[in-house]
Parts: C-alpha cells; sequence; structure tokens
C-alpha cells in the first residue's frame, strides 16, 4: 500500500568504449570497362552488402563491455540486501513466524474475508492480481468490494524504502502495517481494540506472541500484531541476477540486459531509481519535466503545501516486469508504455528511441526474483488446523 522533489544524477565518464559496431567498407567504381571491370565491381559490391549485413548484425546487437558497465553502476546501484534490518529490534524467526501468520489471516478483517495477501499477494510478486472486466483491477478492492484510491504496490522489497505509501505517511513498515487494518475502505477493523479482541479469541495464537515478545508487558497488542507483520515483511526481499552482477558476477547480464542498464544510465533513470531497489529512496513530481494530468494530488493529501502536489514516492523497480498495472493509479497496463510515458514527462530528453525503450525494458526483467519457497508459501493458520 504502499513517488521525490530532490533528485540526485551522477554519471562517471570512462574511458573504455562501451558499444562496437562492424562498418562497411565503401564500393570503389571507374578505372576499368567491360566484362572485367563488371566481374570486379559485382564482387566488390557483394563484399559491400556483407559489410552492411554485419554492420545491421551489429547495430542489432551491440557488444557491450560488462566491465565498464559494472564500474559506472557502482555509482547508482548497491546489491540488495537478504533482509532488511530495522534498527529499533532485531529480527528472529519466532516475530517472522507469527507476522506471516497475521499477513495471511482474513480475521484481521471486519468480515474475515481479507488479510494483508489479498491486496500483497506473496505468490504473485507481492501485488493484487485480482482482476476488473477481465484485467488486472486498476486499484484494490476493498472492503464490500469497494476499489481503492490507488494502485497497491508490491510488499517485495517495501521495507527498504525511506518512507512508506505512495504520498509516504508513513515511516516504516511497523507504522504502515497498522493502516489497511483500520481503513475503512480496507479491512476496515473498527479500532485496535477489535483488532486484539478477534486474536485473543483464538487461543493457538496465545503462544506465538508468548515466544515473539516474550518480555513485552503486554504480548498480544495491536502494536505487535504490527510489528510482527513488519518484520515478515522485511525479509520478503529478492536479490536478483543484477544483485550478481554488482557482486562482481560480470556473466550475470546478458548482452541485452547489459545494454540496456547502460542505456538505462545514460538517459537518466538513475535522476529517481537508484539504491539497492531502484527507488524507494526520494519523493518526486509526476510531470517534473511535462505537465501530467492526475486527479490525486499525491504527497499534498498529507501537508497541504502547493510545492507538494502531484508529488509521490518513487516506487521501487525491483520485479517491475511483474507488477503491473503502473502508476499510482493503476492507468497504465504495460511497462513499455510506462517506461515511455517515465522518459516523456520525468526526462528532460523526452521520448526514447524504440531501440533504447527495447533495451531497458530488457534490463528491467533481471530485476525479477522471489523470495524463499517457505516465505511465500500460505501457512497453516492458528486456530484453522485442517
Amino acid at each position: 500500500m504502499t513517488t521525490p522533489s530532490r533528485s540526485f544524477a551522477g554519471s562517471l565518464a570512462l574511458a573504455a568504449a562501451t558499444v562496437t559496431v562492424l562498418a562497411a567498407g565503401p564500393i570503389a567504381c571507374g578505372g576499368e570497362s567491360g566484362p572485367a571491370q563488371a566481374k570486379k565491381s559485382d564482387a566488390k559490391a557483394g563484399d559491400a552488402k556483407a559489410g552492411d549485413a554485419k554492420a545491421g548484425d551489429a547495430k542489432a546487437a551491440p557488444k557491450v563491455s560488462a566491465a565498464a558497465v559494472l564500474e559506472k553502476s557502482k555509482n547508482f546501484f548497491q546489491p540488495l540486501p537478504t533482509e532488511a534490518k530495522s534498527d529499533k529490534y532485531a529480527l528472529n524467526d519466532d516475530i517472522v513466524a507469527l507476522g506471516k501468520a497475521l499477513y495471511f489471516d482474513p480475521r484481521l478483517s471486519v468480515d474475515g474475508d481479507m488479510s494483508c495477501n489479498t491486496c500483497h499477494d506473496v505468490q504473485n510478486f507481492g501485488v493484487d492480481v485480482r482482476e476488473v472486466d477481465g484485467a488486472r483491477a486498476r486499484t484494490s478492492l476493498g472492503h464490500g468490494g469497494k476499489p481503492g484510491a490507488r494502485n497497491s504496490p508490491t510488499v517485495f522489497n517495501a521495507a527498504i524504502q525511506f518512507v512508506q505509501f505512495w504520498d509516504g505517511r508513513a515511516a516504516d513498515v511497523e507504522e504502515q502495517a497498522k493502516g489497511p487494518v483500520l481503513n475503512p475502505d480496507e479491512m476496515a477493523m473498527p479500532d485496535a481494540a477489535a483488532v486484539e479482541k478477534v486474536l485473543a479469541g483464538i487461543p493457538e495464537y496465545a503462544p506465538l506472541f508468548d515466544k515473539a515478545f516474550p518480555t513485552a508487558e503486554k504480548k498480544l497488542s495491536f502494536d505487535n500484531v504490527a510489528l510482527a507483520i513488519a518484520a515478515y515483511e522485511r525479509r520478503l526481499m529478492t536479490p536478483s541476477k543484477f544483485d550478481a552482477f554488482l557482486n562482481g558476477d560480470l556473466a550475470a547480464l546478458d548482452q541485452k540486459q547489459l545494454l540496456g542498464l547502460q542505456t538505462y544510465m545514460d538517459v537518466g533513470c538513475t535522476t529517481c531509481h537508484t539504491g539497492s531497489g531502484l527507488g524507494g529512496t526520494m519523493f518526486q513530481k509526476l510531470g517534473s519535466v511535462k505537465p501530467y494530468e492526475t486527479a490525486d494530488m499525491g504527497r499534498f493529501e498529507v501537508t497541504k503545501q502547493e510545492a507538494d502536489k502531484k508529488v509521490f514516492k518513487v516506487p521501487v523497480l525491483r520485479n517491475i516486469t511483474k507488477t503491473g498495472p503502473y502508476l499510482h493509479d493503476g492507468s497504465l497496463a504495460t511497462l513499455e508504455e510506462t517506461v515511455q510515458m517515465m522518459a516523456e514527462y520525468q526526462l528532460a530528453r523526452g521520448k526514447l528511441e524504440p531501440a533504447e525503450l527495447e533495451a531497458i525494458v530488457a534490463f528491467l526483467g533481471a530485476l525479477e526474483a522471489t523470495p524463499p519457497a517457505e516465505l511465500i508459501t500460505p501457512p497453516e493458520l492458528p486456530g484453522k488446523a485442517g
């Protein structure tokens, strides 16, 4: 449930050549006449055509220096951690196990029909895959089937972001976890006491809270419910082959992905989408270089400051190939149109060439991965054995 007015761009000039294209030789003409000239001309023309073919092949699949691209990448990205540690408490298996059960438990909703996993399905890249009229819903369906105001982003890697929600109204996942449970348009529980009452009525939860919070004066509390859910989310990290590349494996990305990464950096995507999540580090105005029409005023709804109109948290791009529809309102269905729109409205250089767009989308595919199976397999819920 969980885009930055201040951004940074860095670019280190590299002496190493990054793209190699073969050039075709010129066709000689004149100097001879008759059959001999024709034969030589034909031969040279054939050589030239072969050269042109090689040049075309090279342009279609340029060779990129993995080492050079890696060196430049170090200015913008860091490998993804295997868990997002908190400076407030230590993650342990007991807290995470409790949090996983609570994350999947629909009894945390007023009608007993929605869980955190309903809108952030961890077996489907952490997003809502429910459909409306044969396509993924633009925004999640909440209490009573009412569509929400914003697109539910992925829960994977969400804990590394500098704030939570599209408008940044929650500081961390611990605070964020409380919101949907009590939101009247989402899980719609009336208050914290109602949540505690439901869980206290399920005896099997008591020992789980005891193990997770052995020193707490009040173990089964709404605060601890949120903390446990957040602890579970802090382990939903998805290191991919991009991280292997950042860690020095020059063969981790194929040539298309290397070209895409190089293009991604060259055109300026790194102005906003940087760090280990390739986003989630700043706010940005939607339509920063060209006005973008949206009724949602974003962070303005939180701060009421004019400068924050249409300002959103920049989302992480991890698993972006699997988490459509896109933008805060789910208004764009495909990744290709989304990347092109972002180039047009957020980058000073404007629209991408078709080859650039294709390359960047190929690179984004290298960000795809899932957490360990034991974290995303639905658990046997307390009080619902069998």
